[in-house]
């Protein structure tokens, strides 16, 4: 059982939950997820099942696209609606909807972020949410994201609760993204809500909820092929005569075709089913076999 399955991860699940699940669901051990959503966040979750497992870091570092609320007034030591106010007497409060769509494209580009506390990012081995559940704050680099869209798409009667489409690249913290708008606003913020729609080619149209996997007579009717996970890198198609020898691991030549250096190209034979993730070499001109699937 290899393939992709897409899964709309519902509200108050891990993206450890939804893999525990799929697995019960599946009766198979091997599933991973590429990008983790926090428990309070919804969407897009992408499963590898079994040797797709091995194709994770083909998509981790994929574009991802957002639907968030933000909700202006004040912050939440987590960043988002499952925290503790900062202030006391805390309350949403309006803010001037010009004033935000003037400030949004000033996020657009490469910008900085200091990783929140509450996250998955690790330092010295150690998650820096089990340290904040411990009591603990420490010292976090800024790190590049880049946000390629932000906008505003409505706003409650309140003029405090405004819904924002975020497209950016992976590792970006939307949460951070909502607190520095608020600084930047001179008002505190958290996220409200937060919904993945797209993960790399991969959007909610593509999904399947748990319940309706667990339903399903056939699971597996849901699969993608494996040859889906890495359908946006280039396609190299070997000869009858070499798919066994890219098995074993050796490389091929490629008179006709030329890649970038350290490219990572998709080796498949001539039915398009997946060998090999090779690794283009210009010294040479040929691809030599990363990951081999078949």
């Amino acid at each position: 059982m290899d393939g992709l399955l897409i899964v709309d991860k519902p509200e108050g699940l891990t993206s450890h939950d939804v893999v525990a699940r799929v697995r019960r669901i599946l009766k198979t051990k091997r599933v991973g997820h590429t990008g983790t959503l926090d428990p309070f966040a919804t969407g897009v979750l992408v499963l590898l099942i079994g040797k797709a497992t091995r194709l994770a870091q083909f998509l981790d570092k994929d574009e991802k696209e957002y639907e968030a609320v933000i909700r202006f007034g004040y912050e939440t030591d987590t960043g988002d609606k499952t925290g503790k106010p900062k202030i006391e007497n805390a309350a949403p409060q309006p803010i001037d909807i010009s004033d935000l769509k003037k400030l949004l494209p000033e996020f657009i580009g490469e910008i900085e972020q200091i990783p929140p506390m509450y996250s998955a990012k690790k330092i010295e081995g150690k998650k820096l949410y089990e340290l904040a559940r411990e009591g603990k704050s420490v010292e976090r680099k800024p790190v590049k994201v880049t946000i390629s869209e932000l906008e505003s798409l409505d706003v409650d009667e309140t003029m405090s609760d405004v819904r924002i489409r975020v497209v950016c690249s992976a590792g970006t913290y939307i949460r951070t993204l909502a607190e520095d708008i608020g600084k930047r606003l001179d008002v505190g913020a958290h996220l409200q809500e937060l919904r993945r729609s797209r993960a790399g080619q991969f959007g909610l149209g593509d999904s399947v909820t748990i319940e309706s996997l667990a339903e399903c007579n056939d699971p597996t009717h849901f699969m993608m092929p494996i040859e889906k996970a890495v359908s946006h890198l280039p396609r190299f198609t070997l000869s009858s005569d070499r798919v066994e020898k890219t098995r074993n691991g050796l490389a091929t030549r490629t008179s006709d075709v030329a890649f970038s250096e350290n490219e990572n190209v998709r080796m498949v034979d001539n039915d398009e089913r997946l060998v090999a993730i090779g690794t283009y070499e210009a010294i040479g001109s040929q691809i030599r076999p990363k990951i081999v699937v078949a």
